[in-house]
């Protein structure tokens, strides 16, 4: 467990070295004074008399003893700190790398209170391991065992009684263990489910208002936290009466070795000095064991996490090669194109041609395939069989960055982060200036309502960009797209918010967008594809008819009933 931690460590794991060094240092200042204390008893039992000078050194060596352990161990606790929170910093940033590149349904099926949870809680807890567990629990289980040694080469028989409380709590210790694991899928299964409740909740909050379900949304809130709640418990119950034993067990190391101790001395089978020596040392240990168990309780918790992480970490990424974009033009090709959700199978050899330069558009009724395919152009997910190519080369013999650069994806719901406009539009082209931005915004028709605000393109988005309305959104997209200047275009539904009186200014900011370049539209709105120079109609998955306009409403008569449908939406 502490292995896969420190892998994530770098250059930093040799602080964690150092920090362990150090807080043995410090135990074993803290454990010296009992020994001093020894030399300070020793005369007293012998009859023998200790001078004025040797007594003054032993008790200033204990108060240096004691800087001694409060330097150590201070040191030795920020030096594991500070490798701890960098260590955290390596996790996280390589947890992002690997789900940037996995496919969109599988980060989405997991929900955003998992993900949150892994990102922030659970990857925060492991800090308990690597700031606290590694170098105090090891540096506290090694000098107790350096000194329950040196016992055994003093007096044997003395130092097998302090160890007799040992095989309890040992006991203790396992069973609390194998408890804790027996019930933290449970816990951990209910924790990540009321994440995902608050999420939604606060999220939802809105609908939940004007539909007027606050009780039956609360129900159902308070129904996933008092469930955590019960979990959380449940494992408490069954861990707590073995984590009490060994932590009032295990400590007590003069235990047996007092009073059989004294029978001993009795009896001749050791000494006084020996036994008060054995005495002072158990004492001098007991400490520093309580504390190494007081770890114990959180391994079960920390493995657990440690392995769904891996497991979250694990899940097959995106197929792409190493290579750079290659194609001859940019044409784009799906050829015998299966595609599934899960188990079901939503596109059924699909087939259909972008022709470079030109506007293909894809209709049909929702759930027939028509955002899938746009998605899979994007790489958002990988295709079960057939193949999507762009000038004739496989999109996965490309990296995803080379990809992306080919492609501006502009969807119906587009996200904003919570930043300026103008950063959520230099998104686009990271390294545009800010008259570029202008620009771009300017060709997206965003200039109206940018001139209706207080702070223009510097406003701030508000979180996902609630400051705007879909439409206004839409059109921050499209200034993204213009902006990035890629060959192909990807418009799903992109002016599926756009009321009518502002959709002549959106199709404005399209005919910007789509100059010159490879484009895929899909929308519900036949009219706005009527110039395309080739329409398919999706019908569960498949390709029911292709052709022009005027093609599609002589020859299918799929289409000629979504153009009906799509005409009396309009009126």
């Amino acid at each position: 467990m502490f292995k896969k931690v420190l892998e994530y460590a770098g250059d930093y794991r040799k602080k964690t070295y150092a920090a362990v060094f150090f807080m043995v240092l410090g135990v074993l200042m803290n454990v010296i004074p009992y020994f001093l204390i020894y030399q300070l008893l020793v005369p007293i039992l012998t009859g023998n008399r200790m001078d004025a000078v040797g007594i003054v050194w032993r008790v200033v060596l204990i108060a240096v003893c004691a800087v001694g352990y409060a330097f150590s161990y201070v040191h030795g606790l920020s030096l594991s700190h500070e490798s701890a929170y960098h260590t955290l910093k390596n996790i996280r940033i390589s947890l992002q790398e690997k789900l940037e590149r996995q496919p969109l349904g599988v980060i989405q099926g997991k929900g955003v209170g998992v993900i949150k949870k892994t990102f922030v809680d659970d990857i925060e807890s492991i800090e308990l391991i690597l700031a606290h567990a590694i170098p105090e629990g090891l540096s506290n289980i090694i000098v107790p065992a350096v000194v329950f040694i040196t016992m055994f080469f003093i007096d044997w028989k003395l130092a097998l009684l302090s160890l007799a409380s040992l095989p309890i709590g040992m006991l203790a210790m396992m069973m609390t263990y194998k408890a804790g694991t027996s019930k933290m899928g449970a816990y951990y299964t209910a924790g990540q489910k009321m994440n995902n409740t608050i999420v939604e909740y606060i999220n939802g909050m809105e609908v939940v208002k004007v539909f007027n379900r606050d009780g039956e949304s609360y129900e159902r809130f308070e129904t996933d936290v008092r469930n955590y709640r019960d979990f959380t418990l449940d494992w408490y119950k069954v861990c707590w009466p073995w984590m009490a034993l060994y932590n009032s067990i295990l400590p007590c190391v003069a235990m047996f070795t007092l009073p059989l101790g004294m029978f001993f001395v009795l009896k001749g089978f050791s000494t006084m000095p020996h036994l008060v020596l054995v005495l002072c040392m158990s004492f001098g240990v007991g400490a520093p064991l309580l504390k190494s168990i007081s770890f114990m309780s959180q391994f079960p918790q920390v493995n657990y996490k440690i392995d769904a992480l891996e497991q979250m970490m694990s899940e097959p990424p995106l197929k792409e090669g190493a290579g750079t974009f290659a194609g001859r033009d940019h044409e784009v090709r799906y050829e015998d194109v299966h595609f599934s959700y899960k188990e079901d199978e939503v596109l059924h050899g699909v087939s259909i041609g972008l022709k470079e330069g030109g506007m293909t558009a894809l209709v049909g009724e929702s759930g027939s395939g028509k955002s899938t395919l746009a998605k899979l152009l994007v790489h958002f997910y990988d295709v079960d069989s057939g193949r999507i190519s762009i000038g004739g080369q496989d999109i996965t013999d490309m990296s995803l960055e080379a990809l992306n650069d080919e492609i501006s994806f502009v969807s119906q719901e587009q996200f904003l982060f919570n930043i300026s406009l103008m950063e959520n539009i230099r998104i686009g082209k990271s390294g545009a200036s800010d008259e570029e931005v202008m620009q771009a915004a300017e060709k997206a028709q965003c200039m109206e309502f940018l001139n209706r605000l207080e702070n223009g393109i510097h406003t701030m988005a508000g979180d996902g960009g609630k400051q705007l309305s879909g439409g206004e959104r839409q059109r921050i997209s499209l200034a993204r797209a213009i902006l990035k200047n890629a060959s192909i275009i990807v418009l799903d539904e992109a002016t599926a918010f756009v009321d009518p009186d502002n959709e002549e200014k959106m199709n404005a900011a399209i005919a910007e967008v789509i100059r010159g370049k490879t484009v895929l539209v899909i929308a519900h709105r036949l009219r706005s594809v009527m110039g395309a120079d080739r329409i398919y109609v999706m019908k569960n998955g498949s390709v029911a008819a292709h052709g022009t306009h005027e093609e599609l409403l002589e020859n299918s008569d799929d289409y000629r009933k979504l153009w009906q449908a799509s005409e009396e939406g309009a009126e």
